[in-house]
């Protein structure tokens, strides 16, 4: 029998205790300590809950499940907690999981200042880390792990996308608005080049406190500047209420456009149609791509009262996956020679196809480029995209070494 939960009853019970097992009923718990175990470490309620959070949780189960609940014969753990966005708190954490009780694997950590310090613990112990939620470069850049991997995008693969997109479409002089913190500088600081490179002019930028609630003076200070577009370098709740006041104070027209340089599917949905129409962002997953995406979609949606999954919580079932393949297929637990296997085995599922991974932690794959519907085109709850175009590969993913990862 599996223990399941689903729901509120799922959050609720991982947060009451951080040593559950979804293995089989009536494993010894010693024996349960000798599998593999996993730990989701992310924002269970706070500005990235919706993206990440109790989603990535349920994505992560549902890879153990489909994998059928054990691997070497030993049943497969996941145990979870709360980040709250906390570097320190994160870190004590991750240094109980790692040191006492057994995980092998964590999964998701958010934001990237929580990311970064997890891969500095597991670089040290020689653990594995997949990251979902957490976007910045210096991930698989200048702090780069062997052991770690980044499933889902980060800033280099974001800007490239949407803004040489927008360039070329004649929108050239650019003003940013970006959350102060290391994230909001690195998407801030790639879009500019990309920007630049295209023949685009930045014409200013304006900094703002990290999970900011009134955006007003930022977006009017921008507006002054007479750009042609406005973006918004920063993730979660700034996004949405970046994009919401910047629709309530009539910034947006039709000579001045907002880009969210990084937006999930979950992002407008909260802000809706009706505002968030038009925008451009490029993704790794969206749920209506084709039959499989929609299948495996449907079936998270069941778990999740109706909600369609995100880019990351996608990414977290994917990374899972294909982890358990290569432990399997090495036939231990070593996280040197599992990372080792998961290079060597192409990445195919629902999300990737043919993806490869390198030893900077990139997956080299496509990504697409989707923008917002109109109220009009919708037609559903969760029918928000259409697609521009299909990224190649080797056009977005940045050659080995680009980005400053000594660990190749």
């Amino acid at each position: 029998m599996k223990i399941r939960f689903c729901g509120r009853s799922l959050l609720a019970s991982l947060l009451i205790s951080s040593t559950i097992s979804f293995g089989s009923a009536g494993e010894a718990t010693s024996q349960t300590a000798e599998g593999v175990k996993f730990g989701v470490l992310n924002d269970l309620t706070g500005s990235f809950a919706d993206l990440g959070g109790q989603g990535s949780i349920v994505a992560a189960q549902m890879a153990i499940d489909d994998f059928g609940g054990e691997v070497l014969g030993k049943p497969i753990a996941l145990v979870s907690a709360d980040s709250q966005n906390k570097p320190d708190i994160a870190s004590a954490t991750a240094r109980q999981w790692f040191d006492a009780d057994g995980v092998d694997v964590i999964l998701d950590p958010v934001p990237s200042s929580v990311a970064l310090s997890i891969q500095e613990l597991a670089r040290d112990r020689k653990k594995i880390v997949i990251v979902a939620s957490s976007g910045i470069a210096d991930f698989t850049g200048k702090a780069c792990s062997s052991t770690s991997f980044q499933w889902a995008y980060d800033t280099v693969v974001l800007a490239s996308g949407t803004a040489s997109t927008l360039v070329k479409e004649g929108l050239q002089d650019w003003y940013f608005v970006t959350a102060d913190v290391a994230f909001g500088h690195s998407l801030s600081a790639e879009t500019q080049k990309v920007v630049k490179a295209n023949g685009g002019n930045i014409l200013g930028e304006v900094r703002h406190p990290y999970f900011a609630s009134d955006f007003s003076s930022f977006l009017l200070q921008a507006q002054g500047a007479n750009p042609d577009i406005i973006a918004l370098a920063n993730s979660g709740a700034d996004t949405t209420n970046a994009i919401k006041q910047a629709f309530e104070f009539g910034v947006v027209s039709d000579k001045l456009k907002v880009a969210a340089m990084l937006a999930f599917i979950t992002d407008v949905k909260s802000v809706g149609l009706e505002q968030a129409q038009g925008l451009y962002l490029t993704e790794s997953f969206y749920w209506d791509m084709d039959d499989e995406t929609r299948a495996w979609s449907a079936r998270f949606a069941e778990k999740m009262g109706g909600k369609m999954p995100s880019m990351a919580q996608a990414a977290i079932y994917s990374g899972v996956s294909h982890y358990l393949k290569a432990v399997k297929e090495v036939g231990s637990k070593d996280a040197v020679a599992v990372a080792e296997k998961m290079r060597e085995l192409p990445v195919n599922d629902f999300m990737i196809k043919d993806g490869k991974l390198r030893k900077d932690g990139r997956i080299v794959r496509d990504f697409y480029l989707f923008q917002v519907k109109t109220p009009a085109e919708s037609t559903g709850s969760w029918d928000l995209y259409k697609l521009v175009r299909k990224i190649p590969a080797e056009e977005i993913v940045p050659a080995v070494g680009a980005t400053g990862c000594k660990d190749n």
